[in-house]
This record gives structure tokens, sequence and C-alpha cells, in this order.
């Protein structure tokens, strides 16, 4: 692996500040959000996104797509939505010679930029369609595996307060989003801006765009931000805690230290860095682990969430120097 010089470093991290300061005068009040969507986009991580109708989800998504000129596709998830409505159907078709033939239809899957709006609204079955494409991003259907286009996102919305007519995702797939980010309402002087600078609350266009290519470059840089043995040995530390800790039933899976150490790249190199500092991980921690605990019910009795248990592991865990 060539390590990174500090001309290369720059270069990149203009652009990610460029695509942030895009994304920012796009979308009003939510800096520290679209930073933690970058990161995650540039350590090829899908997003669950959770928050009421109507703050700028799905326009988050879309402006994303925009500024990075990606493929994108948008399925509106609901109980009636099909596995083949997702992931294509194979289709009798007449050739010129009269015979007839099966012919494959790809499905919006096949994309760079999947916004699964309302996720949680879908059958089992049809989220279960979701599982390998997020996870080998390839379709199987009749035998024959076909990648999926690189890079491959998915961007999931859920409501966390409706729950009529929902089906609440397993662990199995809650596992595979990198970052469950929660979306606030906006404050007040941010709505002020809104109705004052936005007519009928249109999007402006991107000052900036970086490009397929010019993303993918990012990415693989990101791959080669150093992670020192010593912050690499405390995210296993921390994920391995998080099975011991009182009122976790199920703590987080291997797959949340790679997500962990992946990120935290992602937002080393989003500074100017060329390695992982232990501050990046502490950025990262509650994104990663969030989604991934699963609580007994004395939890709730004991006002005791997520974040709160996050936040004593990285109190508690010692740093290894």
């Amino acid at each position: 692996m060539t390590l990174l010089d500090p001309t290369e470093i720059e270069r990149v991290k203009a652009d990610l500040d460029r695509v942030l300061s895009s994304l920012d005068s796009m979308l009003l009040g939510r800096p520290e959000l679209h930073r933690l969507v970058l990161a995650g986009v540039l350590a090829r991580g899908h997003i669950l996104l959770e928050g009421l109708p109507g703050l700028g989800k799905t326009a988050l998504v879309r402006a994303l797509a925009e500024i990075l000129e990606l493929d994108a596709k948008r399925i509106q998830f609901t109980p009636d939505l099909m596995p083949s409505d997702i992931l294509g159907a194979h289709i009798l078709e007449t050739r010129a010679d009269g015979g007839k033939e099966m012919a494959f239809r790809p499905g919006p899957v096949f994309c760079n930029l999947l916004l699964a709006d309302e996720i949680n609204r879908a059958s089992p079955k049809t989220q279960s369609a979701m599982l390998e494409t997020m996870q080998e991003r390839t379709v199987t259907l009749m035998g024959v595996t076909r990648p999926l286009p690189d890079p491959f996102f998915v961007l999931a919305s859920q409501n966390p307060i409706e729950l009529e007519g929902t089906y609440p995702l397993p662990e199995a797939q809650t596992d595979r989003f990198l970052f469950k980010l929660p979306v606030a309402s906006p404050d007040a002087a941010t709505l002020a801006s809104i109705i004052t600078t936005r007519s009928h609350g249109t999007m402006p266009k991107p000052g900036f765009k970086l490009g397929r290519e010019a993303l993918l470059r990012a990415m693989d840089t990101v791959a080669r931000v150093v992670l020192p043995d010593a912050v690499a040995s405390w995210i296993g530390h921390l994920v391995a805690a998080t099975h011991t800790v009182p009122h976790v039933t199920y703590g987080a899976s291997p797959r949340a230290a790679i997500a962990m150490a992946e990120a935290a790249r992602a937002v080393a190199l989003m500074a100017g860095r060329p390695s992982v500092g232990f501050d990046d991980v502490r950025q990262v921690a509650f994104p990663v682990l969030n989604h991934r605990l699963i609580l007994d019910y004395r939890a709730k009795l004991d006002n005791v969430s997520p974040a709160r248990i996050v936040e004593d592991l990285l109190a508690s865990i010692p740093i290894a120097e």
C-alpha cells in the first residue's frame, strides 16, 4: 500500500471541503449531518436516516447524488412492494426468429445511489431482498449473479414514531448499515432562512460537482489512511465491551469494528490527516454503534439509551499509547 503524501491529501481534502460547502448551501442548518453522510459514503457504507416526515431526508439524498454526479434511483417502500420491484425480473420475450426466451429486466437497485424511502413500510419478504445487495453488492436471480454498479450505496429513511403498517428492520439488516443518523428538526433561525431565501422550499443547484471518478479516487485514498495499532486495539476493545455492559442483551458484531475503522479513516482524511487518531473514532462511535446495541427491558425503566452506553464506553475503555 502506497503511503499518502501531503500534496495528495491536500488535493482530496479540498475537493471534499467543496462537496460539504455545496451540501451546506443547498440544505441549511445541518453541517454535522452532512459531514457524517459524506464520511459514510467515503467509507463505502450504507446509511439509515431516521427522522419525522418533511425534514429533508429525501432532499439530502438528491443533493448528494447531484453533487457526486451519481446515477440515483428512489424506491418508495410500501406493504405491497415485491422483491421483483427492487431487484428486477425475468420476462418472456419473442426473438427476431419468432422463438421465445427469458430476458432479465434490471430493477431500480441497479444504480449508484439508491434511496430506500420509508424502508420499514415494506414486508419482511421485500426487506430481505436488500440483504445481498447491501452486503455483497450483487443480485442473484435464477442462479445468475449480477454485480451492481461501482460505487453502490443505500441511503434509507424511516419514521421513528409511526408504527402502524410498518415492519421493523431485523437486526441482520440494520447491522448492514454503517451509520444510523438521527435527522432532527431545524431550529428557528434555520426555518427563517429557509422561508426567506427559498421560494416554495426549492433547493438551489450545487455550486460544485465532484463527479464519480473523483469520488472513486477519494475512496481509494481513504483506504490508504493509516490505522495505527493502538487505535485498532482501542476499537477492538470498544466493540468487545458492548457485550459485557449492563442493559445490553446483544452487543455489536465484528462488522461494527470494521465500520468504525473505515469511517474513522474517512473522518481523518476529511480533516487532512494521513492517519487515524482516537478523536476520529470518538466522532463515529455513536452512529456506528447506536443501532447495533440490543437493550433489555430494564434499560427503558432505568432511562438508559444507546447514546449513554456509548458515551460511558468511550470514557471507560483505556487508551493504550
